[in-house]
């Protein structure tokens, strides 16, 4: 997602008062608290699946495994949501309401109650009580909420701190590499801080505070994006036809390689130059792939 190409607010930034670490910090507490919202749903998930939900070690770890699979891949469409109508801004505001709802619901599914009779010891000394099928469709569609929010953040948040910085700026340009460094120690940091505080809150206080926490959190994270707004660097592509799609590029390259070339004349010169420009950008895409390709076994191995 090229900065020039940004569908974002209809004005454009302006280096002076826009931009910079000033902004980058709001956008880096926003990350920060949305990886805190989400590993602390994720880290201890299968321990509410096989306890409070009363589900099999073997149905609760596939069922993770699913939910962890949606949320990796449903970025790839939270990006050609904000390549192609929303923008990285509207798309990070829209999943952080979103967020915000999901994790809501999840907190008011943890606090449905089973009659005591259906109640039974785990293995490990717990009381489980399994969840109507109502209950239990609607906690999963809690949860999936927050897949699809975070498919909103995960390709935005970053790309629009990186906007902050203008890259053909040498000053900025440094400042833009200190930003990814202090980016991913933000990430790292409160997803060491989570997994080990709201796991203790969740097996040994209650999961309504253990999920009710990530959502106060999403709610100030939400508030503290919206304060910075007027700090952003925002790009317009209100004079680009074309549209900033990585897939309707793809469509493109695709129809301009298969397309005949005109006999001559200055206009069939520029559509060839056109053409072998876009087939050449989507072919620097396509080389991306085994790279991509190398983290599957990561994957395999984190799930």
């Amino acid at each position: 997602m090229a900065p020039d190409l940004e569908p974002l607010l209809p004005r454009a930034g302006h280096r002076p008062v826009t931009g910079g670490w000033r902004s980058a910090l709001f956008i880096i507490w926003v990350e920060v608290a949305e990886r805190f919202a989400y590993y602390g749903i994720s880290a201890n998930l299968i321990s509410y699946l096989t306890g409070p939900l009363g589900e099999s070690t073997a149905a609760a770890a596939a069922a993770v495994n699913a939910w962890s699979g949606a949320a990796s891949m449903l970025p790839l469409l939270g990006a050609a949501v904000a390549d192609s109508w929303l923008g990285r801004y509207r798309t990070i505001v829209a999943s952080s309401v979103l967020y915000i709802t999901g994790l809501g619901m999840l907190a008011l599914s943890s606090m449905f109650s089973s009659p005591s009779e259906q109640c039974k010891l785990t293995a490990d000394g717990r009381q489980a009580c399994p969840r109507s099928s109502l209950q239990t469709a609607f906690f999963y569609v809690s949860l999936y909420l927050v897949a699809i929010a975070q498919s909103g953040h995960k390709p935005c948040v970053q790309a629009f701190g990186a906007d902050q910085f203008d890259a053909a700026d040498p000053a900025e340009s440094l400042a833009r590499g200190s930003f990814f460094n202090w980016w991913y120690f933000g990430i790292c940091g409160s997803a060491t801080v989570t997994i080990a505080l709201m796991s203790y809150v969740q097996d040994n206080v209650s999961w309504g505070i253990g999920f009710g926490v990530p959502c106060v959190v999403m709610v100030l994270a939400l508030a503290v994006f919206l304060v910075g707004t007027k700090t952003y660097r925002f790009y317009d592509d209100s004079g680009d036809g074309k549209g900033a799609s990585v897939f309707s590029r793809v469509v493109e390259a695709f129809r301009a390689s298969r397309k005949r070339p005109p006999e001559g004349g200055e206009h069939g010169h520029g559509d060839r130059v056109e053409n072998a420009a876009l087939v050449e950008e989507v072919r620097g895409l396509a080389r991306l792939f085994p790279i991509w390709a190398t983290c599957l076994l990561y994957g395999v191995v984190f799930a």
